[in-house]
């Protein structure tokens, strides 16, 4: 595993290094300035080795004046997103000092995700002891009280109200709260967080996001070393739309927190929206390796998802079936041990792998053998019916492919039920190219491109993206009607929806592919020069095995 863990340093590509270089430079200004400020005080002096690799934070709280600097490293965790770290930390805090309301405050913080799922259970009931023990304390300032009142409101009936109408009620009071102190700069960078928790999956406008977004950057020319700002702004940007808008932020944001398992893996999520592969192995190379000593098997799966995703798309398939093969290591490992945290991260990037793997280099074969894996998130196990379907009717085994496209609908209706109608219209568009690759099979054609241009068109109208996943899983909708096109004897209309297919999910191999093939096919050697040429810079340093590569190779050395 040599090559793929190789190294704890993220090593941008392209002129990156010397822009990471003067980031980091600008992220030791802002602590030297804050520790000049204060004077260099022993205090300030263990405060600096607490937060070296966590960015800057300062929020003063009424807790023994020697724990300060620990709440600020818990803190600057939790912002992070490293929540077990943040947990332990804030638990040390009130073992140290009973009477530390912010701590038990911290403490139930860091039992809610905010932007991945639910609390579990227990967890909720333990943010809820958590908050209140702190409403209890007596030893606060009437601005820790209210951000203790406003975490009380999510943690309270939770027997009689739904996750996301208490989710909508702290981000309302986390609204009041930075409102009521505009000096408080945690305050807004709070309420933004709180803003994208609530956000509505399906908004195309982006409203909450937006607002966020708005509030960030301005505290980010103030404030460019503190880890919250940045790691929140690559989320509110976490759209194919928007992604560009957070490219400084995540370069920042790499620059400054160099510890956190999540922060070093974050800025990817920008790197792969965008399409720099090279940048997204580079971040998720080290992030894993990070996971692996200090963070969670989950997030390390998460991790390994966008390195599998990112190996795929530059050819390099022997690299992407390393990481596969130690995914599934990892995750034999958890059940053996039956761990098991509830995280949604591991389901999916499992299914996802297998599935990317298979579908990406076309083994229809591979596919439509892979195990289902059965799971609590719905959404997780249609990824593996998904790629089972289409195997099976690209393998010509429609009776059971049929079968898989029965399990899609199935999931689909659990996850509208549960109102989860992001991933109900993800999996419709997985059931829509199934049913598309079987209707072809059984001899169907037109019933075959309607159904593929429902789900392109379903994709294309989307415009928003759930960050579980680096991209689509095997395919785009558009990919997919290309290539039947191209069956069909249709390159023309084939051409148009690969190009679609990169407004949609941008620089992926298959659509370079497709629409060189569909190019040369109408005798358009303008197109084809250009796409065949595209895929050859991605395949740079790829493998001989795919076919695509093969073919590009062919068409720019017959000079045409």
């Amino acid at each position: 595993m040599a090559d793929i863990r190789s190294s704890w340093k993220w090593r941008p590509a392209g002129r990156f290094p010397m822009l990471i270089r003067a980031l980091q430079r600008l992220c030791f200004v802002a602590l030297l300035t804050a520790a000049i400020a204060v004077g260099k005080t022993a205090a300030q002096s263990e405060k600096d080795a607490l937060m070296a690799g966590r960015g800057t934070v300062s929020f003063p709280v009424s807790c023994n004046a020697n724990l300060q600097p620990r709440f600020d490293a818990a803190l600057a965790a939790l912002h992070s997103f490293w929540y077990g770290q943040a947990l332990k930390e804030f638990t040390t805090i009130t073992e140290a000092d009973p009477e530390c309301a912010m701590a038990y405050w911290g403490t139930a913080m860091s039992v809610w995700n905010q932007l991945w799922a639910p609390p579990r259970a227990n967890n909720l009931q333990r943010g809820l002891d958590a908050i209140e023990k702190a409403r209890q304390i007596t030893r606060k300032s009437p601005r820790e009280s209210d951000y203790i009142e406003a975490l009380a409101v999510f943690y309270s009936d939770t027997d009689k109200l739904d996750h996301a109408t208490r989710a909508a009620a702290y981000t309302h009071k986390m609204e009041e709260l930075a409102h009521g102190y505009p000096e408080d700069p945690e305050a807004e960078i709070f309420y933004a967080l709180a803003l994208l928790a609530s956000a509505d999956p399906l908004d195309k406008t982006y409203q909450n996001q937006l607002k966020a977004g708005a509030m960030l950057e301005k505290l980010f020319v103030e404030m460019p070393g503190h880890p919250g700002v940045s790691h929140y702004i690559i989320h509110a940007y976490d759209y194919p739309a928007l992604a560009d808008r957070a490219l400084a932020a995540a370069l920042n944001y790499a620059a400054c927190v160099t510890i956190v398992p999540h922060a070093i893996h974050m800025p990817s999520h920008t790197y792969v929206l965008l399409g720099r592969w090279q940048d997204t192995i580079n971040a998720n190379t080290a992030a894993q390796e990070a996971e692996e000593d200090r963070g969670t098997p989950e997030d390390r799966i998460h991790a390994l998802d966008y390195l599998v995703y990112a190996y795929l798309q530059l050819g390099q398939d022997g690299k992407a079936k390393q990481v596969l093969d130690l995914a599934l290591q990892i995750e034999n490992e958890l059940l053996a041990s039956k761990h098991d945290t509830g995280l949604r991260a591991r389901p999916f990037g499992i299914a996802a792998m297998e599935a990317r793997w298979t579908l990406e280099r076309h083994d229809w074969a591979a596919a439509a053998a892979l195990p289902v894996r059965p799971t609590r998130y719905a959404n997780a196990e249609a990824v593996s019916h998904f790629a089972r379907a289409v195997g099976l009717a690209r393998s010509g085994r429609p009776e059971q492919a049929e079968v898989e496209v029965e399990a899609l609908a199935s999931l689909q209706k659990t996850l509208a039920d549960a109102k989860n109608l992001y991933w109900a219209r993800q999996v419709g568009i997985e059931r829509m190219m199934a049913s598309g690759w079987l209707a072809q099979t059984l001899g169907h054609p037109d019933e075959a491109v309607a159904l593929m241009q429902d789900a392109a068109q379903t994709e294309e109208s989307s415009e928003t993206h759930d960050t579980l996943s680096p991209g689509p899983v095997g395919m785009t909708a558009h990919e997919a009607l290309g290539y039947l096109l191209l069956e069909l004897g249709r390159p023309a209309d084939a051409f148009k929806t690969f190009e679609a297919s990169l407004r949609v999910s941008t620089n992926r191999l298959q659509s370079y592919a497709g629409a060189a093939n569909a190019a040369a096919s109408v005798g358009d050697l303008a197109n084809a020069r250009f796409y065949y040429g595209k895929l050859a810079e991605l395949a740079v340093g790829a493998d001989d095995a795919r076919p695509e590569i093969a073919e590009a190779e062919a068409f720019i050395e017959s000079g045409k």
